[in-house]
């Protein structure tokens, strides 16, 4: 018999067990099960029990049928649920002919509840010897294989319901990704900062150097843009007096796939007023030890190195990319080092692959790289001290970008002179550069205080604090070829 014809034959014994409980009169598809104890909350009283002592202490627990071992008078069933897996005593003394004889006919997969009384096992298993028993819903397809779990990796990132019901290190990688967004939640709200929420559909994108996806409002007869960071419109409530903000929510890149790359991601943003890109470093290394702290990590036990952009390149790969400003002067200096020449429209975007190749995976330890040409920082305030650059710093660890901060630049002439330089390389080719924002404009001239503001992917963030080598494997559902 095939693997197909094997999967069918049993499907159908699923769906004909399906009917002879409706014509039972077992409705397998029950509205509630209310007063459900967690497993975790239903084993931690008890866990000083002395093997093979009872209990009156009763508890109702639901979940996934996961095994199930004996028959005759007496078996033994696993029952997995979110915290955890509790063994259930079936007895036909207990329940009765009937109720025993259909609990042995479930299926692994089958989601019941039980009620019962806790006790352990002589061989020292808390467990719940089950007084009644409701199936809460019928499987009609078996779950992945029990023993070897579910591997192949394309149906794990199709199907994530089922990595999470075969792979419990899936579950907890999940939950401890909710545990670090609510670390920062809690974080940021006991410095003083305000939670909001700014719009997903945009008029205009900004806020980042990367190509939108774009829709047709319908209602509107207008084009709209998926926004690619959260960045302008949070500046916008600093210039309304909010002073201390911050988002976290998605973002959208049309952009290609990679194990550090999705089209859509989860970034925290926050801005506050009257601080610079040295005060929200070091708020965003307070913030990032707590964070590991939470989960167990010790990614960011140790301060972070600095270096400035010039000097990390420079370092690695002998090239001075402040002695040579223009596109064809850095050309000049990589073909003499004997380097290879992308196919970049401007000398920003060279300097920008120069770091991406040759100085980001050499960043294993926490490290802030700082003072970026202004040509690659668009809404960057200029270097109170070198002509040239602006005050900001980009965050790496093992190799792979985690924030990016600044200054933030509130003069909106000189805001208004980078729209127009970012629509001249976009007019050459640069499909990433920036439209011009006409209302961001408009918001600078009422007055924005000195801010500084900062941009964390949460997916590179659980990777790196869970130690994951693909963002694929810290997004639930991942966008797949």
């Amino acid at each position: 018999m095939s693997t197909e014809e094997s999967t069918s034959e049993l499907l159908a014994v699923r769906r004909r067990k399906l009917e002879s409980l409706r014509e039972a009169g077992v409705e397998p598809f029950p509205h509630a099960y209310p007063d459900v104890t967690s497993v975790a909350d239903a084993k931690a009283p008890h866990e000083g029990l002395a093997d093979g002592e009872e209990t009156d202490a009763r508890v109702r627990v639901a979940g996934r049928l996961h095994a199930r071992r004996g028959q005759g008078k007496m078996a033994f069933l696993d029952l997995d649920e979110r915290t955890g897996r509790i063994q259930l005593q079936a007895r036909r003394d207990v329940l009765g002919d009937e109720a025993f004889e259909r609990l042995l006919t479930m299926d692994l997969g089958d989601l019941i509840g039980a009620e019962g009384t806790i006790f352990k096992t002589r061989r020292g298993e808390l467990s719940v010897l089950v007084t009644e028993w409701t199936l809460l819903a019928k499987s009609l397809r078996p779950p992945p294989d029990k023993h070897s779990g579910l591997t192949d990796t394309e149906t794990r990132f199709r199907h994530r319901e089922l990595d999470l019901i075969a792979n419990p290190e899936t579950r907890d990688l999940f939950i401890a990704r909710a545990k670090i967004v609510s670390a920062i939640r809690r974080f940021l709200d006991d410095e003083g900062f305000i939670e909001v929420e700014t719009p997903v559909l945009q008029p205009i994108y900004g806020g980042a150097l990367a190509r939108p996806f774009v829709t047709h409002y319908n209602a509107l007869e207008k084009t709209m843009y998926l926004r690619i960071a959260t960045e302008l419109y949070l500046k916008r409530l600093i210039v309304g007096g909010l002073e201390r903000v911050y988002e976290l929510g998605k973002d959208f890149r049309n952009e290609g796939l990679s194990p550090k790359h999705n089209p859509e991601f989860t970034m925290l943003e926050w801005y506050e007023a009257y601080a610079d890109w040295e005060v929200v470093a070091e708020r965003a290394e307070r913030m990032l030890r707590a964070v590991g702290e939470a989960v167990g990590s010790d990614v960011f036990a140790k301060p972070f190195k600095r270096e400035t952009l010039a000097g990390s390149i420079q370092s690695r790969v002998g090239i001075d990319v402040l002695a040579n400003r223009t596109l064809e002067s850095l050309q000049g200096a990589m073909r003499e080092a004997g380097m290879e020449i992308p196919d970049e429209p401007n000398w920003a975007a060279l300097v920008d692959y120069l770091v991406s190749k040759h100085v980001e995976p050499t960043l294993i330890e926490p490290t802030l790289l700082h003072d970026y040409p202004v040509e690659l920082s668009p809404f960057a305030k200029r270097h109170r001290e070198h002509e040239g650059l602006v005050e900001r710093f980009e965050a790496f660890v093992n190799g792979m970008e985690v924030a990016n901060a600044f200054s933030e630049l509130n003069d909106p002439d000189d805001q208004r002179a980078r729209f127009e330089e970012q629509v001249r390389h976009a007019a050459a080719g640069d499909e990433n550069a920036p439209p011009f924002d006409t209302d961001y404009i408009f918001s600078l001239e009422h007055g924005m205080p000195p801010t500084g503001g900062i941009g964390i992917g949460i997916d590179r963030l659980t990777m790196l604090l869970m130690g994951q080598k693909t963002i694929r494997e810290v997004v639930l559902f991942p966008a797949l070829k």
